[in-house]
């Protein structure tokens, strides 16, 4: 189908219901262990203490602990994190419908295709105001559902309309202590459940919501980029996060790390990245373990303190311990760097005249992770969570090999 006299969400609509092949099927267990690990070793968080006193069901529980330790997935160009998003709106509509895991599977990545297209058409003003993963976020938790739910390409637009009439999502709580930024996830996962469910009881929407002319583009970007649709399936461009922090600190984190294995990393360090790493985490003076996770500065100092970064080197004893070594770090942009943003989050570390510059961070397409390395990612951060390791290793099964959405529900409900 080419766009013709059709919206740019009957267009989608009718992309997202294409058959899925096998190899996307598997990608998509990958994905689904990792959102599984993350919400698993947030277990023992504030976040999680605040949800159990709020939220009853166990899988809007795990909705808003997705994205708690900074280790979901995440889409470059997109800007936005679509596994926190997308597997509650997944296993929310297979539990409702009864469905099985392909059904699950191929609604997980239509999930993905939605949000990260969409994400990928906005553009750098609405990343400096917007949360990309909870604007775009819920398309992909519409298409997601959607698929499950067994809507055709009307439906699918339908819901894609209300996707886009409700979406939000403001950084400024990016300045601010407290918890909204989970909110955002769980919202966008919940509400395009709902308007799924919805648009399949004939619940129209508007068709012209993106590009209309007070569509989400009009309101939302200045220009937006090209709405683009090709042949294979985007969570293949998709990259796993190995270290717990912001993605923004990642290539520095990698550079600093190569850097140590040559016996190169002593302090002073000069970190040169691009103008959104900065606007993120340029942060010398982290108070919290969420702004340690925000710091350009703590990053490199976890690596030159101890070499690879654990998730208990962002945590209060840590942040206290490191401050010398954090103020040995330097953090500068460097205009080459920036130009290849967002296709490649790159850094360069230099360290006694000695340089390290990478274009790509570990668990990009063009760096990936295994799946014994995603496997090792999952385990640790089910024992950070307090998770035995036979519970471990079953949860490994069950998201690998196993056919049986209820019971990933019930190891949920076991967990929160």
């Amino acid at each position: 189908m080419t766009s013709g006299s059709y919206s740019l969400t009957e267009v989608l609509a009718h992309h997202v219901l294409r058959p899925v092949p096998e190899t996307m099927a598997q990608r998509a267990r990958l994905h689904l262990l990792d959102w599984m690990g993350c919400v698993a070793g947030a277990r023992n968080s504030a976040v999680a203490a605040m949800v159990g006193r709020a939220e009853t069901d166990a899988l809007w529980r795990a909705a808003l602990l997705g994205n708690v330790l900074e280790m979901d997935d995440v889409h470059r160009t997109a800007l936005l994190h679509p596994g926190p998003v997308v597997w509650p709106a997944a296993l929310a509509a297979a539990r409702e419908s009864g469905s099985g895991m392909t059904s699950l599977l191929e609604g997980a990545v239509a999930g993905y295709e939605a949000c990260v297209t969409l994400g990928a058409s906005l553009d750098a003003y609405h990343y400096a105001h917007w949360h990309n993963s909870s604007t775009a976020g819920g398309f992909g938790a519409a298409a997601a559902a959607g698929r499950i739910f067994r809507l055709d390409a009307d439906g699918m637009a339908d819901a894609f309309g209300h996707a886009g009439s409700l979406a939000g999502g403001l950084w400024q709580m990016r300045h601010e202590p407290g918890m909204t930024k989970q909110l955002h996830i769980a919202q966008a996962a919940m509400t395009g459940l709902w308007q799924a469910r919805l648009a399949g009881a004939g619940a129209g929407g508007p068709r012209h919501i993106l590009e209309g002319e007070q569509g989400l583009y009009a309101a939302m970007t200045r220009k937006s980029r090209p709405f683009q649709l090709g042949d294979g399936w985007r969570m293949a461009e998709v990259s796993f996060k190995p270290w717990g922090a912001c993605r923004h600190a990642h290539p520095a984190i990698d550079a600093a790390l190569e850097l140590r294995t040559k016996g190169l990393l002593h302090g002073p360090v000069e970190v040169a990245t691009y103008a959104d790493a900065l606007a993120f985490c340029d942060r010398p003076y982290p108070a919290t373990p969420h702004e340690a996770k925000f710091s350009l500065q703590h990053a490199v100092a976890v690596v030159l303190a101890g070499g690879i970064p654990k998730l208990a080197d962002f945590e209060p004893e840590a942040i206290a311990r490191l401050a010398p070594l954090r103020a040995q770090v330097t953090v500068v942009e460097d205009a080459d760097i920036s130009a290849a943003y967002p296709a490649h989050f790159g850094a360069r570390v230099t360290c006694s005249g000695r340089s390290v510059t990478l274009a790509d961070a570990l668990g990009d397409p063009e760096r990936p992770l295994d799946r014994d390395g995603l496997i090792a990612k999952a385990q640790a951060l089910m024992d950070w969570g307090g998770i035995n390791p036979g519970e471990a290793r079953d949860a490994v099964k069950l998201a690998l090999e196993g056919d049986s959405p209820a019971r990933l529900l019930d190891l949920l409900e076991g967990w929160l």
